[in-house]
């Protein structure tokens, strides 16, 4: 029978434990008061810091939220445990002895709760760290040294070495006194065709702690060629104690250095933050296993608490190509009042942080961070560097792609810093009427308007007459996400049988805005591009498919734009390339969603259909890259957007 905790303990737990500095190793906490710290709830997502902590008094409460209570309901709530294993965890953190009331072993009494899964993942962590110094694990020391990571930096961040042998790791804890169960709950071991297999074998291991030190999981990096396990990384699979969405490598070390320097650097892998923090850039974290997203986001939130606007800095170190800048995009589209405080750092020649560190040493690791570029700066610049700035078409183009985008900045005074940027990195004279164009169309933003108009900088370069509007089906003429869809349909409608057969492949669902989508089922109604129709025949042919007048007279619209080319002779380059960057943005989304299947599909429990997605996968991703080839051939010579 179960032992019961007693009251007194609990009291004499409650009353010794300080709740602040409990609280405080999952929210960065700011004196408020005689007895008073505040910060960013854990519990609910907040820009300003309604969470207060009374250490006087042992409590904490939430105004935003309502949450609160005594250390042992923080505790439960932020780490989704029982009453009982609180207490316990907390007796365990200043060694406290609790006498049990009722008989009952404490091992037999928690079997299989958290606590109990911590342990086997820290009893895992020493035995994994032991075999690293074996003569088998030569390989894994291997690979750290050829990094320029010596045993002390293996030793700081716990790496470790999974031998071979299938159940090598398992005999050993249930020696220990865990049980299967238990250890397949912690996601150490699994079921193999004669029961319970390791889940690592022959790979070097880092553990990934959650915010308190505790081992919760492991990344695990395959060192030899015949490892038939899919992926370079593995990681431990979802858990009790193991959520990737919420875990970051690397913040049990970076933690107390992100609080207090307001920064932290988020880097792609386990050896960049270990060259990070060894080259003294001692706030690198990484997402383990899955993309850096938004919980992860909230979780530095709390530590930079970032309740004032210019407090704090988050510093991306993405790579140099394609992926990177679409994830700096995704943090431009973000929360804007961090995006003002979010950086982006880039390596030459598009090292990561341990490679640069290898080649150049540690001071060149310090010196990317600190020369790092405002995201602001980083997108639109990043937008400008496809068109040709030396002449007035380009410039026209650049602004009428830059402009929206600038527009989306929501602090004012920010926002008119950078317009004037704008105006002196396209080279337009007159940077007032930039400054003016990014005001109206900021103005149109917060009002739902429609962005472009007469007499600004976009409409310019927009030959077309204004239509009718249609707000549920006219699409922004100068969003930039949408250009080379609208400008692929309008190479079908002046151009089909330029466009032929290689348009008339490319699905309708790649095209993403509705308006773009019926433009395009309206093309395949009229018989496609390769119908042996051309000019006004064709259009109307087109037109004629629909009553809608917004649609007519997009056709219209889409059907007289002119082509950003120099001459002639660019169009059939022109209209080659731009195809290839529908075809692969719409490819990218489906890569996008096979990769989201894949994080759902376990490699070692469904091999088949993992191995199945994977080729898939492959497939597409050489595809893509063809695709890339195709559409950068027209990058030096077009606006194409």
């Amino acid at each position: 029978m179960a032992g019961r905790l007693p009251d007194r303990d609990i009291a004499a737990i409650r009353e010794r434990v300080r709740i602040e500095d409990v609280v405080g190793e999952y929210v960065a906490l700011k004196r408020a008061g005689a007895d008073s710290m505040r910060g960013l709830c854990p519990f609910h997502d907040e820009k300003s810091p309604s969470f207060h902590v009374r250490p006087n008094h042992g409590l904490y409460h939430c105004f935003g939220c309502g949450e609160g209570g005594d250390v042992f309901a923080f505790l439960q709530k932020v780490e989704h445990i029982g009453f009982v294993e609180a207490v316990e965890q907390l007796a365990d953190r200043i060694g406290y002895q609790i006498n049990y009331e009722g008989g009952g072993t404490s091992v037999q009494r928690d079997r299989g709760t958290r606590a109990r899964l911590v342990a086997a993942n820290a009893a895992a962590h020493e035995f994994y760290m032991a075999k690293l110094r074996e003569p088998e694990a030569e390989m894994a020391r291997k690979y750290l040294t050829d990094r320029n990571f010596d045993g002390n930096a293996a030793q700081q961040f716990g790496c470790g070495y999974a031998p071979a042998g299938w159940d090598t790791l398992t005999k050993h804890l249930l020696r220990k006194g865990f049980d299967v169960k238990e250890l397949e709950a912690a996601g150490l071991s699994r079921q193999g065709q004669r029961g319970p297999i390791d889940r690592f074998h022959r790979r070097l291991l880092w553990p990934i702690r959650n915010l308190g030190g505790d081992v919760i999981g492991f990344g695990a990096r395959k060192l030899f060629d015949d490892d038939t396990m899919p992926g370079k990384y593995i990681n431990t699979p979802e858990t009790l104690l193991y959520k990737k969405s919420q875990v970051l490598f690397g913040l049990d070390h970076a933690k107390r250095e992100i609080a207090k320097g307001h920064q932290a650097v988020v880097v792609e892998g386990y050896t960049d933050v270990m060259a990070m923090h060894l080259a003294g850039v001692k706030t690198a974290v990484a997402s383990c296993g899955t993309a850096f997203g938004d919980e992860h986001l909230a979780l530095l939130r709390r530590l930079l608490m970032d309740d004032n606007f210019w407090r704090g800095e988050i510093i991306y170190t993405f790579d140099g190509d394609a992926a990177g800048q679409a994830a700096a995009l995704k943090a431009f589209a973000g929360d804007q009042k961090l995006a003002g405080q979010t950086y982006i750092a880039i390596a030459p020649d598009g090292q990561d942080p341990c490679e640069l560190r290898q080649r150049s040493g540690d001071g060149a690791v310090r010196d990317l961070v600190a020369r790092r570029t405002p995201l602001y700066e980083f997108v639109i610049r990043g937008l400008l560097a496809d068109h040709n700035l030396d002449t007035a078409e380009g410039q026209v183009e650049a602004l009428r792609r830059a402009v929206p985008v600038v527009a989306q900045i929501k602090d004012n005074a920010l926002r008119k810093a950078y317009a004037t940027k704008l105006a002196g990195w396209v080279g337009w004279d007159d940077i007032q009427t930039v400054v003016r164009r990014v005001g109206e169309e900021a103005k149109r933003h917060r009002n739902g308007g429609r962005p472009g108009g007469r007499g600004s900088v976009a409409s310019a370069a927009q030959p077309s007459a204004v239509v009718a509007e249609h707000p549920a089906a006219r699409p922004n003429p100068n969003d930039p996400t949408l250009l080379p869809q609208r400008q692929a349909l309008g190479a079908a409608l002046q151009y089909p049988a330029m466009a032929g057969a290689v348009f008339d492949s490319i699905e309708t669902e790649a095209f993403t805005h509705p308006a773009y989508a019926a433009v395009r089922a309206l093309i395949a109604e009229a018989g496609g591009t390769v119908s042996g129709l051309g000019g006004a025949e064709w259009v109307n042919a087109v037109s004629d498919g629909t009553d809608d007048l917004t649609m007519r007279a997009l056709v219209s619209e889409l059907s007289g734009e002119q082509m950003p080319v120099k001459s002639a002779n660019d169009i059939p380059r022109f209209v080659t390339g731009v195809l290839a960057r529908v075809q692969e943005a719409w490819v990218g989304r489906q890569i996008a969603e096979l990769k989201s299947k894949l994080q759902r599909v376990s490699s070692t429990e469904q091999a088949e259909a993992y191995m199945a997605l994977f080729g898939d996968l492959v497939a597409l991703e050489q595809y893509r890259k063809s695709l890339l080839t195709q559409a950068m051939g027209n990058h030096d010579d077009f606006a194409a957007g």
